[in-house]
């Protein structure tokens, strides 16, 4: 991992933070949320000029060339970032719009897209959910049409992280009337067309630093050639892309975890009630050295999953039990640590309120916790035939 050391910044495996994170971002963080955007131009850059947006993607594109568990050391280091937001749009630009385009995608198309989103000079979104379509991705509605060399499309998206800002969409729409999981295709598509609208800037609950936006098409005219692999293969291609941004979510939510404990247990030594520190509480520290154990158990089945995915194994059914557990231990370790905190807890001026609220997002997004439960059924062979 020494590749990773050095470009960050740390100083001789020091275990210090990445400079890169201390300098450019966590300074800004409070005023992002606040303003509820960050600059994703201006911080992507610099991630590009440092590599980090390309660790697995081909050398000829820019990338590094390395496998995904570099990826998954820089989601590690993200989860510095004092807020949810930032590591979740950073993975959207790195692991959720580009793994079918690096993988399936046109050399052309990796040269006008990859390319640019590799070194931080575009800002790419994912455009997959809409309003009736969230976990249930083989409902989606919009259309592409394919008239001569274009296709026409109109529909509409949702909950498009980065999408007030976004240079291009990795956009899933359907392509022909066939089967929900036979009909839909994978189109790079450039956010400048005429008839792309966006509708607003959702308000959100938590990872309020990273805009969230709802788009809809009217008549948008994408050329044929924006396609990303095959026609009608879309669907398959999105569940592929699915297992690395969920192994990216588990690994973003690992640190976060361990600072806030440990916050939280600076924080109950040095606060007293009844004459003594609410750390010195038998009830206190052992459920902190509960909550501990359990992100290190997490930690475990991110490291097995991965190993096994870089070997080329189907991981569907691990990542999707990682991905359920991160979700319920995110509430488990900000809701227990937000109650040792009493009254501070409840403000906007700590860190486990921001991530509280932040990571709640984690049982949601990337699929449900009953979605993940559905999956881990299916491979169990538990879940009733239709």
């Amino acid at each position: 991992m020494w590749v990773m050391e050095y470009a960050w910044g740390w100083k001789s495996c020091g275990g210090k933070k990445p400079w890169i994170i201390d300098k450019e971002i966590n300074p800004f963080v409070d005023k992002w949320e606040e303003e509820g955007q960050f600059p994703a131009h201006k911080v992507f850059k610099i991630l590009g000029q440092a590599g980090f947006l390309g660790v697995d993607k081909p050398t000829e594109y820019g990338g590094m060339g390395l496998d995904f568990s570099y990826n998954v050391a820089v989601a590690e280091e993200l989860g510095h970032i004092r807020c949810g937001g930032i590591p979740m749009a950073i993975g959207v630009q790195i692991g959720m719009t580009t793994p079918a385009l690096t993988r399936f995608g046109s050399d052309e198309l990796k040269k006008q897209f990859l390319v640019p989103t590799i070194a931080g000079d575009s800002v790419a979104c994912l455009g997959i959910s809409e309003a009736g379509a969230g976990s249930d991705v083989a409902n989606i509605k919009t259309t592409a049409v394919r008239k001569g060399d274009e296709y026409i499309i109109n529909g509409g998206k949702m909950w498009t992280t980065t999408g007030c800002q976004a240079d291009w969409m990795c956009l899933l729409a359907n392509t022909s009337k066939g089967p929900p999981h036979q009909n839909k295709s994978l189109i790079c598509l450039p956010m400048n067309l005429p008839g792309i609208h966006i509708a607003k800037k959702i308000d959100k609950l938590g990872m309020r630093s990273s805009d969230t936006a709802q788009i809809f098409f009217e008549d948008v005219r994408v050329p044929s050639r924006n396609l990303i692999g095959e026609e009608g293969m879309g669907f398959t291609y999105q569940m592929l892309q699915f297992q690395e941004e969920r192994l990216w979510g588990v690994a973003t939510v690992l640190t976060p975890l361990e600072n806030i404990i440990q916050e939280t247990i600076d924080y109950t030594r040095q606060r007293k009630a009844f004459d003594q520190s609410i750390l010195h509480n038998q009830a206190v520290h052992f459920r902190l050295a509960e909550l501990a154990t359990e992100v290190e158990l997490l930690r475990s089945l991110l490291y097995r999953t991965l190993a096994l995915y870089v070997e080329g194994n189907d991981v569907t059914k691990l990542a999707s039990m990682a991905k359920l557990k991160a979700g319920r231990l995110a509430r488990e370790v900000t809701d227990s640590c937000l109650q040792f905190w009493g009254g501070m807890g409840f403000t906007s001026e700590v860190l486990v309120s921001r991530f509280y609220r932040d990571l709640r997002l984690m049982s949601i997004g990337g699929g449900t916790d009953e979605t993940m439960l559905s999956i881990i059924c299916k491979y169990m062979e538990t879940l009733p035939k239709k």
